[in-house]
């Protein structure tokens, strides 16, 4: 569009939300009318400014977007991977919360030996006496 199409889009919005301002202002009051009036003096401070162009550049751009989402398989394939990347999550969560699999700690390293188990299963035993004494308080109160 050229400057005189962008002045005329300008100049035909702010004469339309002149005419809503005065009907609110008569019909319902200050406070609305006044509102209305802000609203309206936005759109020729987007024109004296040049974002009217940058608005509607960016409608464009979100229109190609949405257009290029929903009439493109590829895009509906990584949408499809995107869910299934989330569900796993999902699951693998609540899996973890209620200790199904693999545990903390569990996995060896190659060429290292696996914790030694204590009693119970535990796993290793406190390397310091003040752990062994808290791990022994924490039992007592079966909090392990």
């Amino acid at each position: 569009m050229d400057d005189a199409a962008w002045t005329a889009l300008a100049l035909t919005l702010t004469t339309v939300g002149a005419a809503a301002t005065w009907l609110l202002w008569r019909r319902r009051g200050l406070v609305p009318g006044l509102r209305a009036a802000a609203i309206t003096l936005l759109v020729p401070a987007a024109w004296l400014t040049d974002t009217l162009r940058m608005f509607t550049r960016i409608g464009d751009a979100v229109a190609d977007w949405a257009l290029g989402l929903v009439f493109s398989p590829v895009v509906w394939t990584g949408v499809a991977l995107a869910g299934v990347s989330v569900v796993l999550l999902v699951v693998t969560g609540m899996l973890a919360r209620r200790g199904v699999g693999a545990r903390a700690g569990s996995e060896v390293e190659p060429g290292r030996s696996a914790p030694a188990a204590g009693p119970a299963g535990r796993g290793a035993p406190a390397i310091d006496d003040d752990l062994a004494d808290i791990e022994a308080l924490l039992r007592s109160k079966g909090i392990s």
